[in-house]
């Protein structure tokens, strides 16, 4: 999605930045060298002090952001968005951030901010346009994506634990991987795990998923040990980023309790280099609550929370890649690397 060119491409487009169709939020979209970039939502803002909207622009500050794209969706008993989008707008400017577009939507329609035609934009807004039979929606479905989900409890839904995290006869089998034997070379299961990561992402990309569940069970465990999470968190690359998403996100749901946060936290980097903030929070929620005080959650918390570019992130990704490569191999290995 690099443009959009009417209000009805933005209020499409928003659910599928974001990952979901929001309520009671306030949506700012970044706009860099006339393309879409991240896009930042928050509740719905009830008295905020101006040094709040400026926390905000700051984001886009640091994104290099020349534009951007505002969307208020006003609960029902407010009556304060042109009041709200007016303040985010003002702190946007005095960064020299333009506003591009400022839609208020409330109450099942919307309108523009910055239209002053009252045939083309009428004080009492438009009707919401259909969202499935857009442009927008229908150049995702065409690459391959999935729709936004209805809200966020359903976004939450989908990375849910499934049954098999609480079979006790799969919990004893991933359980085997993650003990470790004073009498075997810490170096050797490194390795043992780094080699199962590659393998079963390669079963995701040939479309067979988690069918060899003796393997499924090698990479939850050895999981446990940081320097194969570290390993895995930059085994990706542009070409297979898709496959990987889909084996994180299934392997997170399969972990039994006390061994999702290390996989929740990758599918978490993951989804925020894909530029679904939303899904990144609601996977470090799953990882905090089967281990509180989970570091790399906490760290990805930081920086997700301090807007930092995802094509930033990636870049320290692929930087600490090699080195930890090193450390289990001996070797200097690029990401999606064959054994």
């Amino acid at each position: 999605m690099t443009t959009l060119t009417s209000p009805h491409d933005l209020i499409a487009a928003i659910p599928f930045l974001i990952g979901y169709h929001p309520v009671d939020s306030l949506v700012v979209v970044s706009i860099k060298d006339d393309c879409v970039g991240m896009a930042m939502r928050v509740d719905y803002p009830n008295d905020l002090p101006a040094s709040a909207y400026d926390l905000l622009a700051s984001h886009l500050q640091r994104e290099g952001s020349n534009g951007a794209l505002l969307v208020a969706y006003v609960p029902a008993k407010k009556n304060d968005g042109e009041v709200v989008l007016s303040d985010l707008a003002a702190a946007l400017k005095r960064i020299d951030v333009a506003i591009d577009e400022s839609l208020l939507i409330k109450d099942g329609r919307y309108r523009s901010m910055l239209c002053a035609d009252s045939q083309c934009c009428p004080p009492a807004g438009r009707e919401l346009p259909e969202i499935s039979a857009s442009r927008i929606a229908l150049e995702h479905v065409v690459a391959g994506r999935t729709m936004p989900f209805a809200n966020i409890e359903a976004l939450t839904e989908s990375i849910s634990p499934l049954v098999i995290s609480e079979d006790s006869k799969w919990i004893t089998r991933v359980g085997k991987f993650a003990k470790v034997d004073k009498k075997t070379d810490i170096n050797v299961l490194q390795r043992d795990g780094a080699k199962a990561v590659i393998d079963l992402a390669s079963e995701f990309a040939a479309g067979r998923g988690t069918e060899d569940l003796a393997l499924t069970a090698r990479v939850i465990g050895r999981l446990c040990d940081i320097q194969v999470r570290d390993f895995a968190l930059g085994s990706h690359t542009d070409e297979n980023i898709d496959s990987y998403f889909l084996m994180w996100r299934q392997l997170m749901r399969m972990a039994p309790m006390g061994q999702v946060a290390p996989v929740a936290s990758l599918f978490a980097a993951l989804a925020y280099e894909s530029g679904d903030g939303a899904l990144a929070h609601r996977a470090l929620d799953r990882a905090l609550a089967d281990i509180n005080g989970y570091a790399l959650a906490l760290l990805l918390r930081r920086v997700f929370t301090a807007g930092w570019p995802p094509q930033s992130f990636a870049a320290m990704r692929r930087e600490l890649h090699p080195k930890v490569s090193s450390g289990i191999f001996g070797l200097d290995l690029p990401p999606g690397h064959e054994f």
